[in-house]
């Protein structure tokens, strides 16, 4: 019974880190339809090229930084260059080694989304490699692989810190670095809607995503026993059609119609926002988490709009802040019973502590991916020349100016034939 147990654990994580892997589908179709038709080869190339690049950095330093032993303050310091050691999980090392490699995948997509239509393809190669060596690692082993933050109790089960928010903050960071897209606000601070070219493909996005996210949350599970996982995936489900549907709800009553691209982002809110508390709340707990999550991605948009951030594919309103409310809806809805990792929550009688533990890993782990990643893609800046490709080359488009190509050479090859009167 061991071994069987031990073989359908690694079977379980196993399709679990390919559909999490697949969720790297899911970003290139949200990011591509939600940006302009002149920039989408470019988007979906650089979103599969660096998923590439951050598995060979996870490879040689990443997984030794989270899960190595030797562990100092802030990151572990064994099993580099990382070659099957067996860890004793109760599953197969080297699936559970793939499995958490597409959570670093999916943190650094997070992140890249900040600087899309105007970074330069050598800033994406340079931070993919840093972030994934020198930050994700560390926030990762602060609370997944028992550093300071997992001995406080904090709870994330599936990453709406470890993964959403630090991706966020790294968004955070490149959106003021790089500054807005030319036309994007006035002079006077009003802004201009720059609408993505493609709502079908952002559509088709969200729903891979979605379909991905029950293997980053049942598949945090990393077992079958008891069959748990069922659970996990019922109050991810939840709480994203509960997102989805106060997204709708909240866009009808104040803009008189119901955004499709609000709906789709509320959607993904909710997920964020369940990630954390997926194995700790109840069902009823997943509803009302979702359905917060789906107003507070509506009004978290108008909200950067306001300050004149620049957040083409919503990476501070869809991760960061629902990944900031998930992360604290375990200090409320945390019960007695599902609370494996820390205290229950404020509402089962456990006071404030946990919601306490919950917000301090917010901000440290926010704070320190923010002020790592400004601070990397600043020396980036300089040792480049700059972050942002020309204004030219921004007018023109990042596929032919990067790539050499359009992504929809035929539409673009008759305009330019059409404008040299051919």
């Amino acid at each position: 019974m061991e071994d069987m147990l031990y073989l359908m654990n690694s079977l379980w994580v196993m399709v679990a880190a390919i559909l999490v892997i697949f969720m790297i589908a899911g970003f290139i179709m949200l990011e591509a339809g939600s940006t302009r038709m002149k920039n989408a080869g470019h988007i979906a190339g650089k979103t599969a090229f660096t998923f590439g690049l951050a598995s060979l950095v996870f490879w040689a330093v990443g997984f030794a930084f989270i899960f190595g032993g030797n562990a100092n303050f802030f990151v572990g310091m064994t099993d580099f260059f990382y070659s099957g050691a067996d860890l004793e999980l109760g599953l197969s090392s080297t699936v559970f080694f793939v499995f958490q490699l597409a959570f670093a995948g999916i943190a650094i997509t997070i992140a890249l989304g900040g600087f899309a239509e105007r970074a330069k393809l050598s800033v994406y190669v340079l931070f993919t490699i840093l972030f994934s060596a020198l930050v994700y690692p560390v926030v990762a082993h602060w609370i997944w692989g028992g550093g300071w933050l997992a001995e406080h109790g904090k709870q994330d089960f599936a990453g709406s810190t470890v993964v959403h928010l630090t991706g966020a903050m790294a968004a955070l960071a490149a959106t003021i670095l790089l500054k807005p897209r030319i036309g994007r606000f006035n002079k006077d601070g009003s802004a201009n809607a720059i609408h993505g070219h493609n709502q079908v493909f952002t559509s088709l996005g969200v729903l891979i995503l979605w379909v991905g996210w029950f293997g980053f949350n049942a598949g945090s599970t990393v077992s079958v026993d008891a069959g748990f996982f069922g659970f996990v995936a019922l109050n991810t489900q939840l709480a994203a059609g509960a997102g989805a549907v106060a997204a709708l709800i909240i866009s009808w009553v104040v803009l008189g119609k119901s955004d499709i691209p609000t709906i789709l982002n509320g959607a993904l809110a909710g997920l964020v926002a369940i990630t954390a508390s997926c194995a700790f709340v109840d069902t009823w707990a997943a509803v009302v988490i979702g359905l917060i999550a789906g107003v507070l991605v509506f009004y978290g948009a108008k909200l950067m709009e306001k300050l004149g951030i620049d957040d083409p594919i919503f990476a501070l309103s869809v991760h960061g802040i629902p990944g900031i409310w998930g992360t604290l809806s375990t200090g409320f809805f945390a019960t007695p019973e599902l609370a494996t990792v820390g205290q229950p929550g404020l509402f089962y009688g456990g006071g404030f502590a946990q919601l306490g533990v919950q917000a301090m890993g917010v901000f440290v782990s926010g704070a320190f991916a923010f002020v790592a990643s400004f601070v990397i893609l600043f020396i980036i800046k300089k040792l480049l020349g700059g972050l942002r490709v020309s204004e030219e080359e921004e007018i023109m488009g990042l596929d032919i100016s990067e790539h050499g190509t359009y992504g929809y050479p035929e539409v673009f090859a008759d305009n330019q034939s059409k404008a040299a009167g051919k």
